[in-house]
């Protein structure tokens, strides 16, 4: 359940340009009924959000981190407020709009009793309006679980309605409800990005390994002039994958990181993850100590364990 998550709608005839200016990804060459992760960036090149927009015949869908929320849409208010000449609408729909992820190799094959829309001719980060148990909802093939499957939006009143009758639909195949923390796991294998830990107002994304969602080609955008110097420069600091190689705890997000006795970096992201038996993490470092291969000490309890840096991410679904 990802109610939580809040839902931006922007319209209007001029929506394209003020989003090209408004993240950092190149919404012009999204094609309708597509989808794309852009970044939300102040002037100096931080990360305000990470965003997900949906290119809809008549409107854009934007889907925002819930702690952000609300900082989101001032933001985008006040920016498009910035251009009174633009004929462009900003309308926060979360209170009035469902969210449900159905993620997993069976996933296409449990929503597919449920809604007429042909899943199998759905391609990755696509999606489509149609029905789920006779309920309006926007399909997303899209998720943050690096498996394939389904983000499902809908009338907000319909939640529970949808929530046990996909639960039902689904039960032969074993589908199961989780939470927060195994999504988090779950998108840490995968070497997602989350806004708090690997992205934040400190954290630009061209050190957050996220430079394939800037696009210095499309013209302006708020943060372009920071970012390119960022990018003339090299980062000074990279987002490395690890694996721990000795016993002594698991690596939790703010640990320090250490080479040699000196502090080079931090934790942003870490667990033990389940698929592959083992405990991994995400850490912001110093360039010059990255590398595949090159040692890290976490500092966990305040003494070092010995990790190594690894090629992410840690793990990919069969076939892709």
């Amino acid at each position: 359940d990802l109610g939580h998550m809040g839902q931006v709608i922007v319209s209007g005839p001029d929506a394209l340009p003020y989003l090209q200016w408004l993240v950092t990804s190149d919404m012009a060459s999204l094609k309708v009924n597509s989808s794309r992760d852009a970044l939300l960036c102040q002037p100096d090149g931080g990360t305000i959000d990470d965003l997900f927009i949906y290119r809809l015949p008549d409107r854009w869908f934007v889907v925002v981190n819930a702690s952000n929320r609300e900082r989101d849409v001032a933001w985008m208010q006040a920016r498009r407020a910035e251009h009174p000449e633009w004929d462009v609408t900003v309308a926060d729909v979360t209170d009035e709009t469902g969210m449900l992820a159905l993620q997993g190799p069976r996933a296409e094959a449990i929503l597919q009793r449920l809604t007429p829309a042909n899943l199998a001719d759905l391609p990755y980060f696509d999606m489509v309006e149609s029905t789920v148990a006779s309920v309006p909802t926007l399909i997303g093939r899209t998720g943050y679980t690096g498996e394939d499957g389904f983000e499902l939006y809908f009338p907000i009143e319909q939640s529970e309605h949808l929530w046990t009758t996909i639960l039902e639909t689904g039960r032969p195949d074993g589908l199961l409800p989780i939470g927060l923390g195994a999504r988090d796991t779950l998108r840490l294998e995968a070497k997602m990005a989350l806004y708090g830990h690997e992205l934040t107002e400190e954290i630009n994304p061209l050190e957050a390994a996220l430079g394939w969602a800037v696009n210095f080609d499309k013209g302006d955008f708020i943060g372009r002039e920071a970012l390119l110097k960022v990018k003339e420069a090299r980062p000074a600091r990279r987002l490395v994958g690890f694996r721990m190689t000795e016993r002594g705890g698991a690596p939790r997000a703010g640990y320090a990181v250490q080479v040699d006795g000196q502090t080079v970096g931090h934790v942003t992201s870490g667990t033990h993850a389940p698929t592959l038996g083992q405990s991994i993490g995400l850490a912001l470092v110093r360039r010059d100590v990255a590398g595949i291969g090159k040692p890290l000490d976490i500092i966990i309890r305040g003494k070092p364990v010995r990790a190594e840096q690894v090629k992410t991410p840690f793990y990919q679904r069969p076939g892709k």
